[in-house]
Order: structure tokens, then sequence, then C-alpha cells
């Protein structure tokens, strides 16, 4: 009898088994030409992807100036094509699955995503307005905070720049678009200011001519605007002249300029016989003999150290005698 319950509990659960394993494949047969849908949409979507990143490059050119911003239209044509194919195919796959319940899903994962990654979006976010604001350009010159150099790049989460001495910053979006930018390459002119001193000797109106005369010789200077000779101070040793000019706004040029200028002017100001002088310390000497009376001499000095030594010298005598 128990040997029959056995081998009668042995044949219900290989029927139960079997029966499972049946209506698996059932099910598993059911899902396969949705599954095989789901591939072809996947498949579809990724040639889609490509076909979408060409369109949105042809209306980037036509319609947008900047290349970072033609980059991220593309870009963002592409992701999009991507995310709708992947929705498609997760419900022709999974047919209980409901478009909302996606949507849902999608938009709770945004928002914790958005917490997680709140610097990396906020950077995002700065370098889109950058680039349709575009306070400068690639190649311009800039400065932002402590960083001074030439635009190389404006990506989505930094812009690039490349210092003067060959390093390359990266600077986060959201620190550029919420700081002071100087654009030195803004307009098609840049304003030097040279100073110069000249001895107090000098007549003033004749040095202003010669520097005048002088700069306005020099190789890059811009006669569009006239320079421009200011008397601006008295110096410690000399009388201080500010000599203000135009070149173009490229920091090479400002600086070749600067170079010829300060060279022309050191030799215009020698053959005019125009002393740019050293710094000077006027040191007065007094009469000592009327202030003896209020500075004690080296001579009384010495007396009143001597007595005081003499007075040791009693004291430690008359100390050895007790």
């Amino acid at each position: 009898m128990t040997v029959k319950l056995t081998f009668k509990n042995m044949n219900q659960i290989i029927d139960t088994v079997v029966n499972s394993l049946q209506d698996l494949l059932a099910n598993t047969i059911k899902i396969v030409p949705a599954i095989i849908t789901a591939l072809v949409i996947i498949m579809l979507t990724r040639y889609a992807a490509q076909f979408m990143i060409g369109i949105a490059e042809r209306i980037g050119k036509r319609t947008l100036q900047s290349k970072s911003l033609q980059l991220l239209f593309s870009k963002t044509a592409h992701i999009t094509t991507w995310v709708i194919g992947v929705v498609i195919a997760c419900v022709v796959a999974f047919p209980g699955l409901r478009l909302g319940d996606i949507i849902a899903t999608l938009g709770l994962s945004s928002v914790a995503i958005g917490f997680a990654f709140q610097d990396i979006f906020k950077n995002f976010l700065s370098g889109i307005l950058i680039l349709v604001q575009r306070p400068f350009r690639i190649d311009d010159q800039i400065i932002v905070g402590d960083y001074e150099g030439t635009v190389e790049r404006i990506d989505i989460r930094t812009t690039k720049i490349r210092t003067y001495d060959g390093e390359r910053i990266l600077v986060p979006n959201s620190e550029v678009f919420t700081s002071a930018v100087r654009v030195r390459t803004a307009f098609n002119q840049r304003r030097t200011d040279l100073a110069v001193g000249v001895d107090y000797n000098t007549s003033l109106p004749e040095a202003k001519k010669i520097l005048l005369r002088t700069i306005k010789k020099v190789e890059g200077v811009l006669e569009k605007k006239a320079p421009e000779i200011d008397l601006v101070g008295f110096g410690d040793s000399s009388i201080d002249f500010v000599i203000r000019y135009w070149t173009h706004p490229r920091q090479p040029q400002v600086r070749q300029v600067q170079t010829r200028a300060i060279i022309a002017i050191k030799a215009a100001l020698d053959a005019a016989n125009i002393s740019i002088p050293y710094p000077i310390r006027t040191l007065y000497y007094y009469n000592q003999d009327k202030y003896n009376d209020y500075i004690p001499s080296n001579n009384q000095g010495n007396h009143a150290k001597n007595h005081q030594n003499k007075d040791e010298e009693d004291n430690s005598y008359a100390g050895s005698i007790n």
C-alpha cells in the first residue's frame, strides 16, 4: 500500500512538472512573435536615429550659427528617437505593460536622477543658455574669474579655455553663466594704457608733443582712433604721463605693439635729452653744533658708559673687603 502511494505521488509530481513546462512553452510561443517584433523595432530605431541625425544636422546648419548648438540639436534628435523606439518595443514585447506605467516610471526616475545629478543638469542648462544667447564665440579671448585665454569649445557641461601659456582650463558652464565675463575680442579694437615718467626739469608741452608724435609712428597703432597723451600726477621722482592708444584686440598683437612703443618712446626721449629718472630719495643734513643740546654725542655716551663701569668696579671691591 505504501509503495503504491509512493508511485502515485511520483506520477502526480511528474504530471505537475510536465503541465508547468507545457504552459511555459505555450506562453513562450505566444510571446515569441512579440519579442521578435520588439527586436525588429529596436533595429529599425537604430536606422531611424541615424536618419534623424542627418536631418537634424542639415536643419541645424541652415538655422543655427553655433557649431556647438548644431551638435546639441543633432544629439537631442538622436536620443529622442531612441527613447521613442525603446518605449514602443517595450509595449509590444510586454502587452500587459501600459504606456502610462512606463511614463510614470520614467517620471519618478527623472526626479531621482535630477536630485542625484543636480550640478550636472545646472551646467547643462547653463550651457544651452550660453549657446543660445552667445555672449562670446569660439576663438574669442575672455576673462572668467581668475582665468584668461582663448575659447576653444563650448560643450554642454564645460567651456574649454586655452590660456596664453598653453594650458587648458575647463570652466563649468554654471560658473561662466553666473560670473562677470570680460570679452577681450568683442570689438575690432582695444585700448592700451602705457605709463611713462619724465624728469621734473622737463618741458611738459615739449615732452607731450614728442610722445604723441612717436606713438603715432609705431607699427600696429590704429589711426581710426587717435592716441591720447594725459598727465596723471606727480610721482616720487618724475612727472607721470599715460599714453592711450588703440590696437587690434588679440593678445599677441597687443603685446607686440606695446614692445615697439616702449622701444620707440625710449629712443625719442633719449634723442631729445629727456631723461626717465630713477627713483630718488632726498636726504637732508643738519648742522650738528646747532643741535648739540638735543642730540647726545658719542663722547657723552662713552663717558656715561665708563662712569657706569667704574661704579660697578667700586661696588665689587667693597663687597670683597666685607
